[in-house]
Formats: structure tokens, sequence, C-alpha cells
């Protein structure tokens, strides 16, 4: 029985819970990509978490296994959110009149996949995408893929490498043969050759499409994208023409591309695409569409590992303790003083714990200040103020307590915290 209930209370296969010194990170990390996916002119968009299975049906090519779906209380086939791209065309179709054309998206939200748990690769997991809808040039795949390329920039990246290839050259090789050039990466060359036959392509087919697709030679569209980026201040080790990226998506219908961090590995952290057809289909109206999902949790395991995530402070500014219940309404005044002065500040919610379990509790938080409220402070309308680091108190006024507070929070010495 104590197995079984252990069992229960365990956290799904592939699902996390996200423990509060990674989420500070995740937070910092989706709040900085707002910031960059605003200075290039996007905004959000966002949509619900299910969706008619229908939208999704038909779009996504054989990852369509990977669905999460099931019948709704009223009867009806729904799917979780798979990806953005779909729904956000739907949503486009839907509101078209409510949007300026050219309409630039970004849309941070989960997505859930049905696929096997590994590094950097969950069943729910926080995607990141940027979209232009209405325009056909490749002046708008070459934005979003610069866009890519600046976001791992402005991470903190020393380089990050941009692969590119236009699925208009492949118009030649069938679906189920590029899904295993896709491979490519995985499983090697002879294995794309393994892979096709197991399609049921023919060996010398498989070889034929695949030496034509190791041949391709770019075209106007991927020489002005290469112009775009160089405008834009990349060097050469910044993009690459490759005729082998593939891209499984059966929508894709023009430029793709995927984003590589040479110091962190061979997986690709971002992967994009023109999806002209799937846009005009879903949204009802002849449109156009490009854009790139970045992996979200990826990003921020590379980060981790090149150690370029700033210094994140989890921790409270102040711990605000009382001798007892008597004291407990004063001690809560002053937090909410505190507060209104800017300062990150709990009150401790168990008034007559002992205080050298309040003090243990500081410590073990990092919190750098404690106000003790006694008897004698009510009293006087004072506070008492400790240093955590130095073990030096004194009473005095919470104008003063505030003062010495912020001036210590804004100061880099060691003498900071000392009275």
């Amino acid at each position: 029985m104590n197995n079984v209930m252990k069992q229960q209370i365990q956290s799904l296969k592939g699902f996390r819970d996200i423990l509060p010194e990674d989420a500070k990170k995740r937070e910092w990390l989706k709040n900085r990509l707002i910031e960059i996916f605003e200075l290039w002119g996007y905004v959000p968009l966002e949509t619900p978490t299910l969706e008619p299975l229908e939208l999704f049906e038909g779009e996504i090519g054989e990852e369509e296994k990977l669905f999460f779906k099931f019948k709704d209380s009223g009867g009806r086939d729904v799917a979780l959110r798979y990806d953005q791209t779909v729904p956000a065309c739907r949503a486009v179709g839907n509101y078209y009149n409510e949007f300026v054309m050219p309409f630039k998206r970004y849309q941070i939200q989960p997505a859930y996949r049905a696929e096997k748990p590994q590094k950097g690769r969950y069943r729910e997991f926080l995607q990141c995408d940027a979209d232009i809808f209405g325009v056909k040039s490749p002046y708008a795949d070459a934005e979003t893929i610069a866009l890519s390329l600046d976001i791992y920039r402005r991470l903190g990246f020393k380089q990050a490498c941009v692969y590119i290839n236009d699925r208009a050259l492949m118009k030649d090789i069938p679906y189920k043969a590029i899904v295993c050039i896709d491979k490519l990466d995985k499983v090697g060359e002879d294995g794309v050759i393994e892979e096709m036959v197991k399609r049921g392509i023919e060996k010398e087919k498989a070889n034929e499409y695949f030496d034509y697709a190791k041949n391709i030679k770019p075209n106007e569209t991927i020489k002005i994208i290469l112009r775009y980026l160089r405008d834009c201040g990349f060097d050469d080790g910044w993009y690459k023409f490759d005729p082998t990226i593939a891209r499984s998506f059966s929508y894709s219908d023009g430029p793709i591309w995927e984003v590589k961090i040479p110091e962190y590995g061979n997986s690709s952290v971002l992967g994009g695409e023109r999806y002209d057809g799937l846009a005009t289909k879903l949204s009802g109206r002849e449109m156009s569409g490009t854009g790139f999902g970045l992996g979200f949790d990826r990003t921020l395991e590379a980060m981790d590992a090149l150690s370029l995530f700033p210094d994140i402070e989890i921790a409270e500014d102040v711990l605000v303790v009382s001798f007892s219940e008597n004291e407990f309404s004063y001690a809560t005044q002053m937090g909410n003083v505190l507060r209104e002065a800017g300062v990150s500040v709990s009150v401790y919610p168990q008034p007559g714990e002992k205080l050298a379990k309040q003090f243990k509790y500081a410590n073990r938080k990092n919190i750098p200040w404690v106000i003790v409220i006694g008897e004698d402070e009510v009293t006087k309308g004072m506070v008492t103020l400790k240093s955590m680091e130095s073990g030096e108190q004194m009473t005095i006024d919470m104008d003063a307590a505030i003062e010495k507070i912020l001036s210590c929070m804004a100061c880099s010495s060691e003498d900071c915290a000392r009275m």
C-alpha cells in the first residue's frame, strides 16, 4: 500500500516540479526573451491550452503520434497544444481584421508532446515562438533568422550557428525521404539510407535522394538571407548554408533553419521554417507565415552549462520577527512599511516562536537583515535592526532602519553590513 501511495504522488514521466532556484532562472530567461522580442517589434499572443483535435490532425506529419489527445466531457475530440504555430495560424485567421499586417508575434506558453523524455526534452515544456504573418518576401524569413541569432548573442553566447536551407530546393524529394534526411546528425549517412529503406524506399532511390540533397546549391532566397545576416553584423561563423537541413514538419514550404551552440553540443536549440500553405489553410484566407520555435529548456541548460546566468538572488532582504502574538500586529505593520519602501520582506508567520529558531530561519534563507519586534519596540515606536552577517544590532526608528537597509542594498562594500 505504501508503494502504491508513493507512486501516486510522483510526478508523471516527462513532467517536472520546478523548485525555486530553477524557477527564478526560468523567470529571468523568459523575461529576457520578451525584452529581445520586443526590441525587434514583436507583440505577445496567447492561445488556449486545449484545441479541437482536427486543428492539429494532418498538419504536423509523422509526429502526430505524439499528440496528447482525448475526448472531453462533451464527447468532443480535443488535443493539448502540440505546438504554437498551428493555433497561431487559426487565431490570426479568426482575428485578421484586428491585426495590422504584417503581424509580428511572439508566444511563450507550455506545449505538450507524448515523446520519450531525455535531457532537454520533456512532455510538458515551455515553447517560445516568434513569427511574421502576411509577408511572402524572403526578407521576412531573413528577419526571423537574424532574430534567432540575436537572441543567443544577447544572452551572452560567444557563438551560435544557424544552419539554413530551403524546402523549395527539396521539392523533388518525397516527404518520407525528407524525414529520414532530417535525422542525419543522429544516425549518420548510412543510418539515413537505412531509415529510407525501412520506409519502403528502394535503396537505389534512397541513395539518389540523399545525393541530390547533399548537392543542393543556394538559391536567390538563401543568398538574400545570408546578405541580411551580414548586414545585421553576424560574421561567417554565425551562419551556414546546409543542404541536409530538412526539418521534419510536413508544413515547411520555404526557408528552414536550425540553431546550434558549438560549445554545447550538436543538438538544435531552435528551429524555424516558412509555412505559407499551413497559414492559408488554417486562417481561411490567402496568408503567409514564417518564424521559429525556441527550445526554452535546451537554451536554459546551455546557459547553465556555460555559466551565462547572472547572480540571481532569491532571498528576501529582511525578516521581521516578533516575541509573541502581542507584538505581531506591529510586526505586520512594519513589514508593510518596508514593502512600501521597496524592500523585499517576510514577516515570520508564527508569532511567539523562539527567537533562535526565527534567526536560524533567516540564516538558512540567507536573509541579511532581521527586524526584531518586542514589547519595548512597540511601546517606543521603534525597531531593533540586526545584521545577520556581523551580529551587530541597534534599536532605531523605522525611517533610519529603512535608510540603512536601502543604502546597503545599493552598496557592494564588505563593510556594508556593519552598523
